[in-house]
């Protein structure tokens, strides 16, 4: 009889990276000659539900989310998982005991830790608005990088945008399904009290969505990047892949 668990724990990792709100799966792209160099193993990096090719949910969770990209995921791997804002919170979901998954460890980084009603409230405001669409690529293209929170870090010809926008009859519009905003606030100390393997937590020096002291909360490592803002993966990809150097 062969030992799954020790052939599994053979095998390199397998690097999931999760994209944030309102990015698709190609934001990660520009890390490809990175990780062709750096990476043992393989890695992928999914369009989360309701963004990009993905197809919507008819109701948005975090399990949900996780779930999801469960489907794409083979039992017989080991996986480290990198999730970026939204992507952390969906890598700790799939981390979480009740997932059954084999995952080694999560990184997450910029993953918002407080909210108030009010950022609440806007976030089910966003959920609740029609399709918005547009006479032009470069129109829908910067609308998408604002909503991504790309703005200034991307121009609106850069590949990664294409991943997110759709044209239909000649008009432009956002690949993501607006319904996604409406996923609501993480439960952080319930997700990492429901997961029992390494997880470190991340925040770019400049991100004004959370700080080090919000994180140190939670109780688990705190890495904080010099320098560096919310988007930190698309500023400075090599720092933020270091993060993941004790679990290749």
């Amino acid at each position: 009889m062969v030992d799954d668990t020790r052939a599994r724990a053979d095998r390199p990792p397998v690097l999931v990276l999760l994209h944030g709100m309102g990015a698709t799966g190609e934001v990660w792209l520009p890390w490809a000659p990175l990780l062709e160099r750096w990476w043992p193993g393989r890695w992928l990096a999914p369009d989360l539900a309701g963004h990009g090719w993905a197809p919507p949910l008819p109701g948005y969770s975090f399990a949900a989310l996780a779930d999801r990209v469960a489907t794409a995921l083979a039992p017989t791997d080991r996986l480290v998982v990198l999730g970026h804002s939204l992507g952390g919170v969906v890598g700790l979901a799939l981390a979480a005991r009740a997932g059954g998954l084999p995952v080694d460890a999560v990184i997450g980084l910029g993953i918002k830790a407080v909210w108030s009603e009010a950022e609440l409230a806007k976030a089910r405001d966003l959920a609740d608005r029609p399709v918005t669409w547009f006479a032009s690529r470069d129109e829908a293209a910067r609308r998408y990088l604002r909503v991504s929170g790309l703005a200034g870090l991307l121009a609106p010809d850069h590949p990664v945008v294409e991943g997110g926008l759709r044209q239909v009859d000649g008009r432009w519009r956002l690949a993501m399904d607006p319904g996604a905003f409406a996923v609501g606030e993480p439960n952080l100390p319930a997700l990492l009290a429901a997961t029992d393997v390494p997880v470190l937590l991340a925040r770019g020096e400049h991100d004004p969505m959370v700080t080090d002291a919000q994180l140190k909360e939670l109780g688990v490592p705190v890495a904080t990047l010099p320098g560096l803002g919310h988007n930190a993966h698309v500023e400075d990809p090599a720092a933020v892949l270091a993060l993941a150097d004790p679990y290749r």
